[in-house]
């Protein structure tokens, strides 16, 4: 019995050696065996889980498994396909789109899939990470504005003396040579309170086409948000957000406006340019879809923070940033005579003279002419007062400035 048991092993390993199983390949059904893949005579013994030596009647009823692959091939396959339409959507939104906004569609997609939030929070998340990227280059921007305030003094002396010199083609080239140093020296250009422009435009734009068409065409977009902004692709029926994008702009705007740009006479232009641009931006963008705002929101309230963060002095000192010098609050100084006092004594003097006149007993043909002949005396007498005035007050400002 042993003998027999270890010559059917032995078949069998050589069976499994030479004619290796392939049954998996074949796709055939439950009755049907392949006849190449046949095992050899005697060899069933082994197929057979026996707990006594004494072979029973269950020998007859072994089975083969042959529905083993086909099972896990099902869960694989139901597992892949649970994350193909993700990946498929991402795929049809990215089609159409420029590089830089199908990347950024992209790295929302991995933030998504990387950390499990929903699209909303992968929205925010990834403007927190690419808003803290460009942080080095708000940083020189405002270096390069700080500086640009500090040379607006020497620039504007140069100008002036320009203008004085008439439009001479020497003076221009000796005036543009002296503006160039200055630039120089100071280490900025022309361009650069437009660096800032440059940086937040493009970023702003990529955000914008990529977050609208990810809504348009991804379905998953109408359940990837929270409380009552759910669908993402919808406008917000209640205003929440274009009002909060409002607040968070005009709170931007009053915090950090002119931070870089003092004694900028531009600066209260911009600011006033800005506060209508915050006040109009509930009614343009009411028709927004909901995942912009998530976008939206999030770099206004990581631009209000980075701003209050940079007004400490301490950290204007540690990242390199140059100090403007407080100018001194300059008052118009009061003229020493008042205009309005000293005309109304001359108009007061007229007048009793006027009367004097007018009390003497004198013919009428005499009273007209002497009232025509003291008016025109009065009048010139006034004309007279006020062009010293006029004089007294120049002599006095010219002695100032000198």
């Amino acid at each position: 019995m042993a003998f027999s048991r270890s010559l059917s092993s032995r078949a069998t390993l050589i069976a499994r050696r030479y004619q290796p199983s392939f049954a998996y390949i074949f796709h055939d059904d439950d009755h049907r065996r392949c006849s190449q893949l046949a095992f050899l005579p005697g060899t069933g013994v082994s197929f057979g889980r026996f707990m006594s030596t004494k072979v029973n009647d269950g020998a007859k009823e072994v089975e083969l498994m042959t529905d083993v692959a086909e099972a896990f091939k099902d869960t694989a396959i139901e597992a892949v396909t649970s994350q193909v339409p993700a990946v498929n959507e991402v795929a049809i939104a990215a089609a159409d789109c420029w590089l830089p906004v199908a990347t950024l569609q992209y790295v929302i997609d991995a933030v998504h899939s990387f950390t499990g939030f929903n699209w909303w929070a992968s929205i925010v998340v990834t403007t927190l990470l690419i808003r803290s990227a460009t942080v080095p280059l708000l940083i020189n921007q405002l270096k390069a504005t700080t500086k640009m305030t500090l040379m607006r003094p020497r620039l504007e002396e140069v100008k002036e003396r320009m203008s004085s010199k008439g439009s001479d083609a020497l003076s221009m080239a000796e005036g543009q040579n002296e503006m160039q140093k200055l630039f120089k020296e100071y280490g900025v250009t022309p361009f650069t309170p437009l660096k800032g422009i440059f940086i937040q435009g493009p970023i702003f734009v990529s955000f914008f086409l990529a977050i609208s068409t990810m809504a348009e065409k991804m379905e998953s977009f109408k359940s990837g948000g929270a409380y009552w902004f759910t669908d993402l692709s919808t406008p917000d029926s209640l205003y929440i957000f274009p009002v909060m994008t409002a607040l968070t702009f005009l709170l931007t705007v009053e915090c950090n406006m002119q931070e870089g740009m003092e004694g900028n006479p531009a600066a209260a232009t911009i600011k006033n340019v800005s506060r209508v641009f915050a006040v109009l931006t509930v009614p343009f963008t009411m028709s927004f879809p909901k995942a912009i705002f998530c976008y939206w929101i999030t770099s206004n309230i990581f631009s209000l923070g980075y701003g209050l963060v940079l007004k400490a002095p301490g950290v204007k000192k540690a990242l390199g940033v140059p100090k403007i010098p407080e100018q001194p609050v300059v008052t118009a100084p009061r003229p020493s005579i008042d205009l309005y006092t000293a005309l109304k004594q001359t108009l007061k003097q007229a007048k009793t003279a006027s009367q004097q006149s007018t009390s003497l007993p004198i013919e009428p043909t005499k009273v007209a002419n002497q009232i025509t002949s003291s008016s025109s005396s009065s009048s010139s007498t006034i004309n007279q007062r006020l062009r010293n005035l006029e004089k007294q007050v120049k002599g006095r400002k010219k002695n100032k400035k000198r």
